[in-house]
């Protein structure tokens, strides 16, 4: 039996803690999410912290995915009374447009300040989601600047920190947080493979012979709307459609890299999490099960063939 993949270190445990004390100081939540798995990547604790604060998703890395599926999660999150809103924290596609939608969801503070004869003040919000999906990133294309540390990996934020944006928004950026209990392993082992759980939590060939399987079954489910067929066979000259993820990564190793299988699944998760593989995603909307007669997709990208060779809580703004 493959081990579990757990990961809750001391840091977010101790930022959970924080945030939960902070978020009564908070007018609005920004809830961000990566974009590839954005089921996998809502906290579900959330609503039960705030259940009076307004909430708006924010699916980032939108480069990372086809930009038709967009529009299918917009709608599909419309259906369950939830506006969608994309953005490539890295790009800045997406990004401006948060701050207006921040300070209009959070509008109403001012508007009963107003009615008691007090003066107006920014809007408090606070950037919440899993680790690395790109909260921090978000924050500094807000202001304009660096003012977060920001990386591609998981536990580089690790206290809470407000920042004003402008006389009309100030935003807390939080570290990553996590359940204490990944129940859904399914939903783990995608945390592993988009890289948002700490790398110490799971086995590099496990999981990428699980993301195998799971090209296979979206290209199947989808018909090759979202995942193109042949995808890995015309990356890496090995067809995936024959056997398990395991035996690919075997046949990967022995090809490519001398019969070394940890380096080919190390290969084929930095290529995926870097975007050479395209913009290609691990979760589809529910209602999505298979193209219509002439989907309309993005131009698929090119594919060229590789060479073998512990602080306290943060306090909110006045």
């Amino acid at each position: 039996m493959s081990p579990l993949i757990q990961w809750y270190p001391g840091h977010i445990a101790k930022a959970e803690k924080a945030l939960k004390e902070q978020l009564k100081r908070v007018d609005v939540i920004l809830e961000v999410r990566d974009a590839r798995i954005p089921l996998s990547t809502h906290h579900p604790r959330i609503a039960q912290w705030a259940p009076d604060k307004p909430c708006v998703l924010v699916l980032n890395r939108q480069d990372m995915i086809p930009a038709h599926l967009r529009e299918a999660w917009r709608d599909w999150f419309k259906e369950q009374g939830q506006a969608a809103y994309f953005t490539d924290a890295k790009g800045g596609k997406g990004v401006k447009a948060l701050a207006k939608i921040a300070a209009k969801a959070g509008g109403a503070i001012n508007e009963r300040r107003k009615n008691r004869g007090m003066r107006p003040r920014s809007v408090r919000t606070v950037v919440i989601g899993y680790p690395n999906v790109g909260k921090s990133a978000l924050i500094n294309r807000l202001v304009g600047r660096r003012v977060v540390e920001s990386a591609r990996k998981a536990g580089v934020t690790r206290q809470l920190r407000w920042v004003r944006i402008d006389d009309n928004l100030d935003l807390l950026d939080a570290p990553g947080i996590l359940p204490a209990r990944l129940d859904d392993q399914t939903a783990a082992v995608k945390l592993a493979l988009c890289d948002d759980i700490g790398t110490a939590s799971y086995d590099n060939q496990r999981v990428a012979a699980n993301l195998v399987e799971q090209l296979k079954t979206l290209q199947k489910v989808t018909g090759g709307s979202v995942v193109p067929e042949h995808l890995l066979r015309d990356r890496y000259s090995v067809d995936e459609w024959d056997g398990t993820g395991e035996d690919y990564l075997i046949t990967m190793g022995d090809t490519k890299y001398q019969g070394d299988v940890e380096r080919a699944a190390r290969k084929l998760l930095q290529d995926f999490r870097k975007g050479v593989l395209g913009p290609v995603p691990l979760e589809i909307p529910p209602t999505l099960t298979a193209p219509k007669s002439e989907p309309e997709t993005a131009p698929e990208p090119e594919i060229q063939p590789e060479q073998t060779p512990d602080p306290a809580p943060a306090e909110a703004p006045n």
